[in-house]
């Protein structure tokens, strides 16, 4: 779904991204995990469009897009959530989903006079979505919730219903478990595997959480200053001496320690 291929990021004289090179497979849960520092949102930035790599090159389903905006990845059914939710905090819970699709005859004010039944019969269908969206994620109890009132891990779960608004070829997901309590990230981690294996999204997720890792994704990736350190199940990343002397520090990997999870 997503081939990364040499690519490099520099930020002043520092390689924050260095000759990197990955793929995310159609229809996985793929974990990018690391220690602080090691590229991973800078890799993440560089897939979503935020930035653009200074070399290398960037495929979406085989189609080469380095360098293309967010909002054209996204019309390409690329979608990045954030570790700090992006909400409209004035509109409920359904309404924020009801933004969501593209292309919206009532966005324009011709539209809006000229083209009424069409707009009225728009609205129907995305709120008919955003209910079965609700559903789906089970937050039918805040539906008409001002989305600014929510919990940090409500708000996640909001950003979940928005993808499913507009059926996305491949999620990113940057420490989608950041700031959320326990019960609420078993949720969220309930959500994309149902995401994944009912509606088949691909995800990639970013994540410090090694239990939440350990229950959502296969394969693993591991990055270390600017470039990968490896890649493969949970079980062999767990094992890896160089991954564990990467997160544990220096000598470390020889005395029985292993990754939290």
């Amino acid at each position: 779904m997503i081939l990364v291929k040499d690519v490099v990021k520099h930020f002043g004289g520092l390689a924050a991204v260095d000759g990197v090179s990955m793929e995310i497979e159609s229809g996985t849960i793929t974990g990018l995990i690391g220690p602080n520092g090691a590229g991973k949102t800078t890799l993440f930035n560089l897939i979503a469009g935020k930035l653009t790599p200074g070399s290398g090159s960037i495929f979406l389903n085989g189609e080469d897009v380095t360098g293309l905006k967010p909002h054209e990845l996204f019309s390409k059914g690329l979608l990045r959530t954030f570790q700090v939710a992006h909400e409209f905090p004035t509109l409920s819970v359904l309404d924020n989903l009801m933004m969501v699709p593209s292309m919206q005859i009532g966005e324009s004010l011709l539209g809006a006079w000229f083209k009424r039944e069409k707009v009225v019969r728009q609205e129907a269908e995305n709120r008919g979505k955003a209910e079965e969206v609700i559903s789906f994620l089970n937050m039918g109890h805040m539906a008409n919730e001002l989305a600014g009132t929510l919990s940090g891990g409500q708000k996640k779960l909001l950003e979940l219903g928005r993808t499913l608004m507009v059926d996305p070829k491949v999620v990113i997901l940057d420490e989608v478990g950041a700031g959320v309590n326990r019960t609420l990230l078993k949720e969220i981690g309930d959500a994309i595997i149902r995401m994944n294996r009912e509606h088949g999204y691909t995800f990639c997720m970013i994540e410090h959480d090694m239990d939440f890792i350990n229950r959502l994704c296969d394969p693993v990736v591991v990055m270390a200053e600017g470039k990968i350190l490896a890649q493969g199940s949970v079980d062999e990343i767990k094992a890896n001496e160089d991954v564990i002397e990467a997160y544990l520090g220096t000598g470390l990997k020889n005395k029985g320690e292993v990754l939290p999870g």
